[in-house]
């Protein structure tokens, strides 16, 4: 017993060391409140998940009913359910400001923290993908189709991907069953994956928009940052809870409200607004395995980012790099801007140009960076 309480006791200082006892910097901005509210709809978005999986009928006739069924019939469940959709938009606003603001601030320089951050992305789209396709509505379907459609591509082994992920000659109920499976199964891995980001991120310490390493300029954890994420819980939560009881469907599709149809195709098969930029990119290519190619560089390319800097100075150290940063967000914007629009003439040059635009950002800039820094130095 006196060794458990041990135990437990030093567990407990190790929180606090890691935790509570970290030095900040002082001069950080809201931009790294960013990192506390993402835990906050990880957090959320798992209770919610848990209540509405109770309630849930995996099966391609039933599952679109018994979610309607759910809303009308259980008490408050029309809550947690605008609650879970509206928090996956959430999650990816806080999501993609987190890793523009890395990026501006070159802090995937901190390479084991920035992988396994870049792991939490790519696992955040998949989970939100099989969750956005559990409805079984119009949009649900046909999207889960053109997607899973893809791995046809793959070289030997395309048509047996297929066969595996959706268990049937078309997608159909063990698909449905095996996406309900692993939507409700990644969060907790997902999870186990922040806790782990956290850690490696408190064992090098947050990086500043001064980009000074100083241990005197720093500040403990608690209380002052404490309360500053408290605060953003506050006024986010706000605005979060007044989307989801005023305007809870603002920004869903008109095609969910279908039940499925696999004879009717929609004239416009679009996915969720948080993956339309990398729709964009997909379509902007005419070829299929040119495409699916471009794609997956679309998010792999984070991995390679601490690679790709070779100057010794943070890139936001120069003019034309902060321009640069600034003109590639116009250009992710545009692309989700394309990506819901059809498939036509100037949708599909435009699309091509920005596409290319994405990657180009990617390679200039660091070498931007190591001019200037030689520019500086001579």
């Amino acid at each position: 017993m006196l060794n458990q309480f041990k135990n437990k006791s030093s567990f407990i200082k190790v929180l606090n060391s890691t935790f509570m006892d970290l030095p900040a910097p002082k001069n950080i901005s809201f931009s790294w409140n960013i990192g506390s509210l993402l835990f906050m709809c990880l957090f959320l978005q798992i209770i919610t998940g848990i209540l509405l999986a109770s309630s849930y009928s995996p099966s391609m006739e039933n599952s679109f009913y018994m979610v309607i069924f759910s809303m009308e019939n259980i008490n408050k469940n029309w809550f947690i359910r605008y609650i879970h959709a509206n928090g996956a938009s959430l999650f990816f606003i806080c999501l993609y400001y987190h890793i523009s603001r890395n990026i501006y601030y070159y802090s995937y320089m901190y390479k084991h923290t920035w992988m396994v951050g870049v792991s939490i992305f790519i696992l955040t789209m998949a989970t939100a993908f099989l969750g956005y396709v559990l409805p079984i509505n119009q949009m649900s379907y046909w999207g889960a189709s053109v997607i899973t459609n893809l791995l046809s591509e793959v070289p030997y082994i395309g048509s047996n991907l297929i066969e595996l992920v959706w268990g049937s000659p078309s997608v159909n109920n063990p698909t449905i069953m095996r996406f309900f499976s692993f939507h409700f199964m990644l969060p907790f891995l997902i999870l186990g994956l922040v806790i782990l980001h956290i850690v490696l991120l408190h064992e090098t310490g947050s990086k500043n928009p001064l980009g000074v390493y100083s241990s005197n300029n720093k500040y403990m954890f608690n209380p002052i940052f404490i309360f500053k994420d408290m605060l953003g819980f506050i006024v986010v939560l706000l605005l979060f809870f007044f989307i989801s009881l005023m305007l809870p469907l603002v920004l869903g599709d008109d095609e969910n409200f279908f039940n499925l149809n696999p004879y009717v195709t929609p004239l416009h098969i679009q996915p969720e607004w948080y993956f339309l930029f990398a729709y964009a990119i997909l379509r902007s290519i005419p070829n299929k395995v040119g495409g699916i190619i471009a794609l997956a560089m679309s998010i792999f390319i984070l991995y390679f980012l601490p690679y790709l800097h070779l100057a010794k100075l943070p890139s936001f150290c120069y003019p034309f790099n902060k321009l640069l940063f600034f003109l590639f967000l116009i250009v992710v914007s545009l692309l989700t801007w394309v990506g819901m629009s059809p498939v036509e003439s100037p949708y599909i040059f435009t699309g091509q140009f920005l596409s290319l635009s994405y990657f180009t950002y990617y390679m200039i800039s660091p070498l931007s960076s190591v001019y200037w820094e030689k520019l500086i130095l001579l």
